[in-house]
């Protein structure tokens, strides 16, 4: 077996694994059975990824490619806050629509493992919540920010799934409180130029991007000079 034919069987054991966890999610596969798709023998398997956790790792690994393949052609919106609110909503629709992927991507846990492939959109989402710290708009540092978006996040997606059915007045509204906690604007904020940065920057079209990007860094070191003022009293 040449190299790249040895790519070639790898990639489409992958694949069937794939489409037999797909075809019964949250269910076990069995070797055989993808084995018998692809038309080759257990020690191929065996050969490539060592063990069925071996199989299953690259599979988690091709869902994170296809997760974050639809992420990247979203695009940003050039704001922190409102890409987060963008991701939240794709990370959801992403569940639903692969919830054979998603449990095992997120839902199959063991004790002191976590699959490398997690790191790669948690990556993405602390990218934002940094952004968000270096405009001043965060109450908490970024990692925090960032970690609980995550866990909610998930817990969002994974009730979803269980229902089989999207909620989405249910991930709006954990979204919104989500971002109320980390930015500190929630509904009875006692910080109004806070509250308006988030208004301004979640519709940017209203004003244009242009004008509104203006007014938010206005708005960025106003806060900042209000909170310089208010520490050295």
């Amino acid at each position: 077996m040449t190299e790249h034919e040895g790519s070639g069987t790898r990639e489409r054991l992958i694949s069937a694994a794939a489409e037999l966890i797909a075809a019964s999610p949250g269910e076990d596969f069995s070797l055989r059975a993808v084995c018998d798709a692809v038309g080759v023998k257990m020690p191929t398997l065996y050969h490539f990824f060592g063990s069925k956790q071996g199989l299953i790792d690259a599979v988690v690994e091709h869902g994170f490619d296809v997760y974050l393949g639809q992420k990247e052609s979203m695009g940003s919106s050039g704001d922190p806050i409102q890409d987060i609110r963008s991701g939240w909503d794709a990370h959801v629709a992403f569940g639903l629509e692969n919830p054979g992927f998603y449990t095992l991507m997120y839902g199959k846990v063991r004790p002191g493992h976590s699959p490398e492939a997690q790191s790669r959109p948690s990556e993405i989402l602390r990218g934002l919540t940094a952004r968000a710290a270096e405009q001043g708009r965060l109450a908490v540092p970024s990692d925090q920010a960032a970690a609980h978006v995550l866990v909610a996040n998930i817990g969002v997606t994974l009730r979803h799934i269980v229902l089989a059915q999207p909620d989405p007045e249910l991930s709006a509204a954990v979204r919104e409180g989500v971002i109320a906690a980390i930015t500190g604007t929630a509904r009875d904020s006692t910080d109004p130029v806070a509250a308006t940065i988030e208004i301004v920057a979640a519709a940017p079209d209203v004003l244009g991007e242009a004008e509104s990007a203006l007014l938010l860094s206005w708005l960025t070191r106003l806060r900042g000079e209000r909170r310089d003022d208010s520490g050295s009293r």
